[in-house]
């Protein structure tokens, strides 16, 4: 698929939420429109949703896509502690406060697919319907950690624990690939103004730390509590996975509907875990049709 010329229009601004965090927004869509919000994954910005950015704006939706806490031009606070869920949770509940009105439609990859889950279990009053791609439910994903083949696809996850190194070498990978997705993980190659965008979100190690620590804090803090956390998730929900995802196995849909009471799967042979940009008219169709105007 070519690449949108629309998503060059999209405006931006900066947010700063009550609790001190800025956040930076890219928004399309028509004011009064049914608001959505867009989570991304890593190692990610905004850029993530230009395919989603135009299409869901000319289906007459508010479309707010934050980078989150510690990419791009949000605040980037220093501390492993600064990235517990609770702390990137209250950042979302913020920002749907200010810029949606307090509820919206959320719909997150990756990690933001992740904050998502978390989003509609701790506070369902601020998500209508929620669309998830290529992100576990936490509940599947702390029964998956026993698999040694989930283990294997997660050994990035463990490597990060290791202080300082990992900002270093992603850093260099920037520098030389600008860090963004490509044919290696199945996205097409991207045009050079997008792979910009993400150069200059991945310029330096500390560009870096903040989204290595997600994956520390998740260890030091969340996962020894996560458990006792879980709660079913009342909105209605659609899950679309790439069934090529070589980091998230297709086993983690297995026990979606011990979660989730409203659920819809859609699985799409042949495409990998940035479903949104190798699919992105498949995925565009699938949201289009799930979130109420």
């Amino acid at each position: 698929m070519t690449e949108p010329a629309a998503w060059t229009t999209v405006g931006h601004r900066q947010l700063r939420l009550p609790h001190g965090i800025t956040l930076h927004l890219a928004e399309a869509g028509p004011v009064d429109g049914p608001p959505v919000v867009l989570l991304h994954g890593f190692p990610d910005c905004w850029i993530t949703w230009r395919f989603q950015l135009p299409a869901l704006a000319a289906a007459g939706f508010r479309v707010i896509a934050p980078d989150l806490r510690g990419y791009g031009l949000s605040s980037r606070p220093p501390a492993v502690a600064d990235y517990r869920v609770d702390a990137l949770l209250q950042d979302l509940v913020a920002l749907l406060d200010l810029a949606a009105g307090g509820r919206a439609h959320v719909v997150g990859h990756d990690w933001g697919g992740a904050l998502a889950w978390c989003l509609a279990m701790m506070h369902p009053a601020t998500v209508d319907r929620l669309a998830i791609l290529n992100a576990p439910h936490p509940g599947s994903f702390l029964r998956a950690l026993r698999s040694p083949a989930q283990l294997r696809r997660s050994w990035y996850m463990l490597a990060f624990q290791v202080p300082v190194l990992p900002e270093r070498i992603l850093t260099r990978l920037a520098r030389t690939h600008g860090l963004a997705p490509g044919p290696v993980v199945g996205v097409p190659p991207l045009p050079e103004d997008v792979r910009g965008i993400y150069a200059q979100c991945f310029d330096s190690p500390v560009a870096l730390r903040g989204p290595v620590h997600y994956y520390r804090a998740l260890f030091r803090y969340d996962l020894p509590t996560l458990r006792r956390r879980l709660r079913p998730v009342e909105a209605p929900t659609l899950v679309i996975w790439g069934l090529d995802d070589a980091v998230l196995g297709p086993a983690l849909l297995d026990d979606l509907d011990d979660h989730v009471r409203n659920l819809r799967v859609e699985r799409l042979p042949g495409v990998g875990h940035f479903v949104h940009q190798q699919a992105p008219d498949a995925v565009n169709r699938l949201l289009v049709d799930f979130l109420p105007g």
